[in-house]
């Protein structure tokens, strides 16, 4: 398979409905056949897809060399010298730090699942996936260019979608559509709807159509059965054709790049995307209060401290030195 370059972005393709309740037919058009994906080298080139060329090699500055650095004595980090300072103050600034850490931690953990930095729809709405017994198991794709060597590492990423959705994907892969190397949107639904027939006895599947003909250039139309478009309505399987935009154009092989597809779709899918801020300001929060509760103990026991080290003083002191009160006055 040559996997073409870099698309100008989606067009065509569109979603329409079934009426009568039937089936949920929609699609949408990739790459546009701009140059090929190849090493890189200044930008994208060669027409096939391949792995990416050497990334350049980041300029790192070590600073001084290695070796003992001279640091200059302070009186003040002598412990139990007049000029550490270092209390309830020291204590705060480590706590601001710990927060900055733990909120950077929480960012970076929620960023990449919640943003997916790929373009790639959110899940807005909580799904429930298809009952058991809904769908009658077929294969999981019919390959008509010769694509697909590895049958388990393409049907793991396709079978956890159906475990996740309940509903079961069918790859098909194809250069040509009614005999036409252009099909139109309409001949292609009416393509899907015969393949949908032939393929499968229930209404609990998703058909989905690959076809590209013209390195770089593709288009994908999708296909659910009646029962299925109630798990897989319009933003999930924009969610879907996200990931297969996405992962279209990486490093990985033909059966890799769509087994992560459905795999990661199926994930997003049924369960809603939960913005990065709303866990983090949470822990933000909790830590706050900590350090608050924190700062008020650690005072509260100087305190105490304080009043211990006077009591200590006062019981120290010898009776001589406070007088007998009898003393005559001149």
């Amino acid at each position: 398979m040559a996997r073409g370059g870099r698309g100008g972005g989606f067009s065509g393709g569109g979603r329409s409905s079934g009426g009568g309740g039937g089936r949920s037919f929609g699609g949408r058009s990739g790459g546009a056949g701009s140059p090929g994906r190849g090493g890189f080298s200044g930008g994208f080139n060669g027409g096939s897809r391949g792995a990416m060329g050497g990334r350049p090699t980041p300029h790192v500055h070590w600073g001084p060399a290695y070796g003992r650095t001279h640091v200059p004595y302070r009186r003040g980090w002598r412990r139990g010298s007049p000029g550490c300072g270092c209390g309830t103050g020291c204590a705060a600034s480590a706590a601001v730090v710990v927060i900055v850490l733990v909120f950077a931690a929480v960012m970076l953990y929620f960023l990449p699942e919640s943003m997916s930095g790929g373009g790639v729809t959110a899940s807005t709405i909580k799904r429930e996936p298809l009952p058991r017994g809904s769908v009658v198991e077929t294969d999981y794709y019919t390959d008509e260019l010769g694509w697909i060597g590895n049958r388990t590492q393409l049907t793991a990423g396709m079978r956890n979608f159906y475990q996740k959705t309940g509903v079961q994907p069918h790859l098909y892969l194809t250069d040509t559509i009614s005999d036409a190397h252009t099909p139109t949107a309409e001949q292609a639904e009416a393509f899907l709807n015969a393949k949908y027939d032939e393929l499968f006895e229930d209404e609990a599947h998703l058909l989905l159509v690959f076809f590209e003909r013209t390195p770089g250039s593709y288009h994908t139309w999708y296909l659910c059965g009646v029962q299925a478009k109630a798990v897989l309505d319009g933003e999930a399987m924009d969610i879907l054709l996200d990931y297969i935009d996405r992962y279209y154009y990486g490093d990985m092989t033909d059966e890799e790049f769509f087994s992560k597809a459905f795999d990661d779709a199926g994930s997003r899918i049924m369960k809603v995307t939960t913005s990065p801020w709303i866990p983090a300001l949470m822990v933000a929060g909790i830590l706050i209060i900590i350090i608050i509760m924190f700062a008020w103990w650690s005072k509260a026991k100087k305190q105490k401290n304080l009043e211990a080290e006077q009591t200590k003083d006062i019981l120290s002191t010898p009776l001589e030195t406070f007088g007998t009160g009898d003393e005559k006055k001149d």
